[in-house]
């Protein structure tokens, strides 16, 4: 089933990994739900929102399709394999995401579709309803959420108590205006991309870096954050890896600023004929962009390269990420 959403409408993925999950995959989990939408909230220590209206427009795919893609990105960069549940509520996405089974999957029920899907559903299915709720409607005879939905909401609000039972009563009928809330953004954030074959220090690499700054700084500019620091992690053939960090000048977004250190971090590696297989390039100690003072500059040359940037920005928003940027970065491996 494909979620759809008229304009206006939320469409919420809710994610759900694996329990026991270490605090730093779980946290890279969430950068990667935040490549696909600025809006994740996270619930931890297995779970996560994200409202997906502005994204399905910034991607051109549906939301079942960003769940695929999801769950595809999580599998093959951490070896995570994720629920990915999706509605046009938190309670239809975190639903949908609770009937997933092991190890993991995507079900996207579309706004039109809720009320046949839901109805079925044993009522301890329903997201937010207990072990204690449901026993007390299965005394009243109610054993599917079709059937609390047809109850009077009153009743069910004298069953349940009157919060809750308006609560249950509303969720039932599909009814769920709670917006998904930005909450939990890491302290870092990661880019990555891999070779399909053994790569050497060349055009090559230096082409996939400089695409990475440029995922990575556009990402930072959308969160509206700007990064302390910068760590580069190197991946070769044979298992061994490189990793080193170090600070910028001031705490940046901006791709040329990226893009210098990041290079300087390469230079620092020394590769000669070490053979990668992928790249790391990681944000640390990000800061609230709004609170960085900007200096006054008299470059103009690098103000008319920020002016450009932010139309860039704006026309990636609009037609997608892959349609404008750096001629080099074109030739970069997936």
């Amino acid at each position: 089933m494909t979620a759809q959403t008229p304009a206006g409408r939320s469409t919420v993925m809710q994610v759900r990994c694996p329990d026991r999950l270490p605090q730093e995959t779980y946290r890279q989990v969430l950068e990667e739900m935040a490549e696909l939408s600025p809006v994740v909230q996270a619930l931890p220590p297995a779970a996560a929102l994200a409202e997906l209206k502005g994204a399905l427009r910034y991607h051109g795919a549906d939301a079942r399709r960003l769940g695929e893609m999801l769950r595809v990105r999580t599998l093959s960069r951490l070896g995570v394999d994720i629920r990915v549940g999706i509605g046009p509520s938190i309670t239809v996405a975190a639903t949908a995401c609770a009937r997933i089974g092991a190890p993991g999957g995507v079900l996207a029920v579309a706004p039109d579709q809720v009320t046949d899907w839901l109805g079925p559903l044993p009522v301890d299915a329903l997201h937010g309803i207990g072990p204690r709720q449901a026993a007390a409607l299965h005394d009243y005879g109610i054993h599917t959420v079709a059937l609390l939905a047809a109850v009077p909401a009153e009743t069910v609000q004298r069953l349940l108590g009157g919060r809750a039972g308006r609560t249950a009563a509303d969720r039932a009928r599909g009814i769920d205006p709670r917006p998904v809330t930005p909450r939990g953004l890491p302290a870092a954030a990661t880019v990555r991309c891999s070779f399909s074959r053994h790569a050497l220090d060349g055009a090559d690499v230096r082409s996939a870096l400089l695409h990475l700054v440029v995922r990575l700084g556009h990402l930072l500019r959308g969160r509206g954050q700007a990064a302390r620091g910068l760590t580069l992690v190197l991946k070769f053939a044979g298992g061994a890896s490189w990793e080193r960090t170090r600070r910028l000048p001031e705490p940046s977004a901006h791709d040329d600023d990226l893009r210098v250190l990041a290079y300087r971090l390469m230079d620092a590696a020394g590769l000669q004929r070490g053979r990668l297989t992928a790249l790391a390039l990681k944000g640390e100690d990000l800061v609230d962009a709004g609170r960085v003072a900007r200096q006054i500059s008299l470059d103009d040359a690098r103000e008319a390269r920020l002016v450009a940037e932010a139309a860039i920005d704006r026309v990636r928003d609009r037609f997608g990420a892959g349609v404008i940027g750096p001629a080099a970065v074109f030739r970069c491996a997936s």
